[in-house]
């Protein structure tokens, strides 16, 4: 039987005091602007103040709007770009901003945060096709932004992981770049929602219910063939060979659990080095959660160590 740790209990205590709607509550209409708009973040900033500036890169369908980080250093930089959260229909630059600038300052690495294009407005592929072009975007233009491109990584939480683990995979196929790492924070790999912990976890976890996320998959996916494309559901991917390596990070009380350790298990499998953390009594979202939750802070700090491992 799971159960939640106490600091979560109290977590979950106080988003029932605040009132907030269920995101499957949310309509269409605000799917976009206030689904984004509500998607506040729960912790804070912890490891330092990185510089910070932005940059509009040409994307497939338009302007990819990126946040740079340069943490507190001289030298050329390991580079990583990240995905944010958020179901692929929520979530910002800003909503997420303290993740990233924590993962600069901790990682010591050069950090491009991705506004990539999200549903309802833009289905699938749309924000595949926009995160594989920043990381090409940041790949060709490393030297000018003081970053090695020899040493580069990605990162991503939730659906942002879900595009990080298919990134990697395009960037295999393609022969370029070469990933140091893909860290994977309680991802989506499969759509389909066919899982023992979508079931187990169903209610009373948190924001992310069964119901949530077949809400987000019903604003991101244009049909429900699509959950059978990898490019969706990385977990179907024909191979794993030659993947970059990973870091996995689970929460034990989430609808997401067993597709992230499923995709940990298929990644090693495949022989790809995998570092596979589940946290006891965590929810979904709980990496976001400083200081409010102890466990948050060590999941980090694991993601900023194995960045530092992988970059040597």
């Amino acid at each position: 039987m799971s159960k939640l740790h106490p600091q979560i209990e109290a977590v979950l205590k106080a988003q029932a005091a605040a009132g907030l709607r269920p995101i499957e509550a949310l309509s269409s209409r605000g799917a976009g602007t206030d689904g984004r708009n509500r998607a506040r973040p729960e912790g804070r900033a912890h490891a330092g103040r990185p510089r910070r500036g932005a940059h509009d890169l040409p994307g497939p369908a338009g302007p990819i709007r990126l946040r740079l980080y340069w943490p507190q250093a001289t030298e050329t930089l390991p580079a990583i770009v990240y995905y944010h959260g958020g179901g692929h229909v929520i979530g910002s630059l800003d909503t997420h901003d303290f993740v990233a600038r924590n993962l600069c300052a901790g990682a010591e690495a050069f950090v491009a945060s991705v506004d990539y294009r999200m549903g309802p407005e833009y289905k699938f592929p749309a924000a595949v096709e926009d995160s594989f072009a920043a990381l090409e975007w940041v790949h060709a233009n490393a030297k000018s932004l003081a970053a090695d491109p020899e040493r580069l990584g990605i990162h991503g939480d939730s659906a942002g992981a879900n595009l990080a683990a298919v990134v990697a995979l395009m960037a295999r196929d393609a022969g370029r770049p070469r990933l140091r790492l893909q860290s994977l924070v309680y991802p989506v790999t499969d759509y389909t929602m066919s899982m023992p912990s979508h079931d187990k976890f169903a209610t009373g976890y948190g924001i992310l219910t069964r119901g949530a996320m077949r809400w987000f998959r019903d604003h991101y996916l244009r049909r429900p063939e699509d959950a059978e494309d990898w490019r969706a559901s990385p977990l179907k991917a024909p191979s794993l060979d030659a993947a970059a390596p990973a870091i996995v990070i689970t929460a034990e009380c989430d609808v997401l659990h067993d597709e992230g350790e499923r995709y940990a298990d298929a990644l090693r499998a495949a022989g790809v080095p995998v570092e596979y953390r589940e946290y006891p009594g965590m929810i979904h979202a709980f990496f976001g959660m400083v200081p409010l939750v102890d466990d948050a802070m060590n999941a980090q700090r694991a993601v900023w160590a194995a960045f530092k491992r992988a970059f040597g």
